[in-house]
């Protein structure tokens, strides 16, 4: 638990169910859904903090969560317990809430792609009638104030002229691949680097399926290979042995988003190390020391392949060792995508910044 503090949990202004359940939330992202481990880091704090009261102790609040459906036996009669989906998607909905619910607009991450077609959110700009401009956009104000202006107020005249409509924003339907890097570096040098990247999965996943339902989200992992993960598998996400075959990741993303219908593709990689491992004729090569120049080839490659087929890549690199940005900046600069060094607490807030600015397009 080195990096994260609960004191702001001994607060009262909740109900003693809602209080432990938010700290119960975050443990099961910890212990990857181990609900006994959760439940014994909970009773831990519980001593440290005082989060209960004398009314309402750690078992009621285990009866709490059974009753509500948040738990199930594993068997009848046994006190080992497992998640129930219902827990799954409070798990998203609280990593969604304190991830992009705090979200600060920033300057990072932005896209200069001009798009031309019929727009979806009304924005602050405006600009002059433009033949083919619709009802609905036209900035009354405005426009009855170029009309006074130009013509006077003695008879009132409005022509085509005088019009001044609101731009619109269009949100683009996309498909995003999110590579997740679930090597042994993730857990090495006494930090959890993944469990901020599930939170930011969860939260991404949450947000797509709330505000933009046409969007679609796959989730790939990788370590020696590559394999695609479903929502629910989140939470249970475990860090492996493995090594960082980041080939057999761009791989697989680009062999889903080639089956996807949306013009609008994209994929997002979170990353703290650097490739170590390809697969050749069913043998994999390996080479932790250092970066590999024929590991990093490959990627390269691939980087430029899927910029041919207008795949953009953007990658945030939680490490800051400076020889991998090295390669982090030759891959961006292949793939025409960008790439952000970023601790585990900016982590969220450049992910989401960057998801919303591709969604939004303006219309000229």
């Amino acid at each position: 638990m080195l990096g994260y503090r609960f004191s702001k949990f001994s607060s009262q202004s909740q109900n003693p169910f809602d209080r432990l359940f938010d700290i119960f939330k975050q443990m099961l992202t910890y212990t990857s859904g181990d609900v006994a481990e959760s439940l014994s880091w909970l009773t831990e704090l519980d001593k440290e903090y005082k989060i209960t009261t004398r009314d309402y102790g750690i078992g009621d609040f285990i009866n709490d969560l059974r009753e509500r459906g948040y738990i199930k036996e594993d068997q009848p009669g046994s006190e080992a317990f497992n998640m129930t989906s219902k827990t799954e998607k409070a798990i998203r909905e609280s990593s969604l809430e304190r991830i992009f619910g705090k979200l600060k607009r920033g300057s990072s991450g932005n896209h200069k792609t001009r798009h031309t077609g019929t727009g979806d959110e009304m924005s602050s700009d405006i600009r002059n009638y433009q033949f083919g401009d619709s009802l609905e956009q036209i900035a009354m104000l405005e426009s009855f104030r170029n009309a006074q202006i130009n013509h006077g107020i003695g008879e009132f005249i409005m022509n085509e002229d005088d019009l001044m409509v609101r731009e619109k924003e269009h949100k683009t339907q996309t498909s995003t691949v999110l590579m997740i890097d679930i090597s042994h570096s993730m857990i090495l040098y006494g930090e959890d680097r993944i469990t901020p990247a599930k939170n930011v999965a969860m939260a991404l996943a949450e947000l797509i399926r709330k505000k933009y339902p046409k969007d679609t989200l796959d989730i790939i992992v990788f370590g020696d290979d590559a394999w695609q993960i479903e929502l629910k598998d989140l939470p249970y996400l475990q860090v492996g042995p493995y090594h960082t075959n980041t080939v057999a990741g761009l791989e697989l993303a680009m062999d889903i988003l080639r089956k996807k219908k949306n013009a609008n593709k994209q994929i997002f990689m979170i990353t703290d190390g650097k490739p170590s491992c390809i697969k050749e004729n069913g043998h994999y090569y390996k080479n932790s020391f250092g970066l590999d120049r024929k590991i990093v080839n490959k990627c390269v490659r691939l980087a430029a392949a899927a910029r041919r087929v207008k795949i953009p890549i953007t990658t945030f690199m939680i490490a800051s060792d400076p020889y991998l940005q090295s390669f982090v900046e030759e891959f961006t600069q292949a793939n025409a995508g960008k790439a952000f060094y970023t601790s585990l607490k900016g982590l969220g807030d450049y992910l989401f910044e960057d998801f919303e600015r591709n969604k939004k397009r303006k219309v000229r």
